[in-house]
């Protein structure tokens, strides 16, 4: 039997990603879902987003937890919190946004999308513009960081443009909540998106939508699905604190260690210190190598960072990603369309050292292909 060990290979991802021992540890105890114990460790859990998002029950937010991974959680607002004649905005400038259009088809939820290059955040005057002209469009979807290419969308300047027009915000908060202040009163945020496997640096299993109670009550008898019903999964927490349907006790008890650890380290601010100091030591080295990012500066986040492929025809994504593997460093391949790129995160268990580890290596990867950069 292997037992967790801080020898691990690292993770240079946007999640799943790195976690401390201390996390991994915590998932080896076995829980009942449905023993008072277990239940009070989840209420503690949910009680401990809200704080963590600056919210409480008081002011009317509620903090729901979902089985599955962040895109159950974005797909079950959907199926959850849409009218019957509903029609969402989605704002989409990468894979993530394109995967919340594929879940509104599946669901056959009418909705329109306003496009950005993959290099460009979603624009607000576009929007405003949009919701002047539609007023069949009932919600707005945007994703905070996403993790294509690294590019920060403004999500306030898009909540106050959907606010003013009274329209409902949805947030995918995936790769940043837990990293970046997010002002949920202030950007009018109605519905917020996030998974365990992120910033908190805890494991997959779970993901959690911080909301507006009164709409999540509004949505009664919208649900178009039966696991992914948000306000039935709310009921169910309300009459026994469980889970309706089996949860994933091992990745609930490594967040809860994990949320320890996040408030031992500062909170927010603090982790997003560490994590944008291991960004600017990656791009500082990537720079000093020859490799150039894909993003400029101004729209670059701290989560993850694209690289271009170097031009000599020596260099495959494969060979250099198994090389750098095989120094024990995991890096994430490229999913923009209109360029050959591979990414690195900055997010996880990971400090300085570690991005000057994982530089020395693509050097040495670099050395060993013959590549000229």
């Amino acid at each position: 039997m292997q037992l967790p060990s801080p020898k691990d290979q690292l993770l240079y991802t946007p999640g799943p990603l790195t976690t401390s021992l201390s996390v991994k540890q915590a998932m080896l105890h076995d829980a009942g879902s449905w023993h008072w114990e277990f239940n009070a460790k989840v209420a503690s859990i949910r009680e401990r987003l809200l704080k963590l998002a600056g919210v409480s029950r008081e002011t009317g937010w509620e903090a729901v937890l979902l089985q599955g991974s962040g895109t159950f959680g974005v797909e079950s607002v959907f199926q959850t919190c849409t009218p019957p004649n509903g029609k969402i905005a989605v704002l989409s400038n990468g894979a993530y946004g394109e995967r919340m259009v594929l879940m509104l088809q599946h669901a056959k939820i009418d909705h329109v999308v306003l496009r950005t290059p993959e290099n460009v955040p979603n624009d607000p005057t576009a929007l405003d513009t949009l919701l002047a002209s539609d007023p069949a469009i009932t919600q707005v979807a945007v994703v905070h960081c996403e993790t294509t290419t690294g590019i920060l969308n403004d999500i306030a300047a898009l909540g106050a443009v959907t606010r003013k027009h009274g329209r409902t915000y949805i947030v995918d908060a995936m790769s940043s909540f837990g990293s970046i202040p997010i002002d949920f009163e202030a950007f009018g945020i109605d519905f917020l998106i996030s998974s365990a496997n992120k910033c908190i640096e805890g494991v997959p299993g779970f993901s959690f939508i911080l909301c507006r109670r009164a709409k999540l009550l509004a949505s009664a008898g919208w649900a178009r699905n039966l696991s992914m019903n948000l306000l039935e999964q709310l009921k169910g927490f309300e009459k026994n604190g469980q889970f309706r349907y089996t949860p994933p006790t091992h990745s609930l008890l490594a967040f809860e260690q994990a949320l320890n650890e996040l408030d031992l380290e500062g909170g927010v601010a603090a982790r997003g210190a560490r994590y944008r100091r291991n960004h600017e030591v990656l791009l500082a080295g990537m720079t000093r190598l020859g490799f150039r990012s894909y993003l400029p500066s101004a729209v670059q986040s701290h989560i993850i960072t694209s690289f271009i492929f170097p031009a000599d025809p020596k260099f495959t994504f494969e060979a250099f990603y198994r090389l750098v593997a095989n120094k024990g460093y995991l890096l994430y391949p490229g999913k923009i369309s209109q360029a050959d790129t591979f990414r690195i995160g900055s997010i996880g268990r990971l400090f300085e050292a570690d991005m000057r580890a994982v530089v020395y290596a693509i050097g040495e990867a670099i050395e060993e292909m013959g590549v000229k950069l």
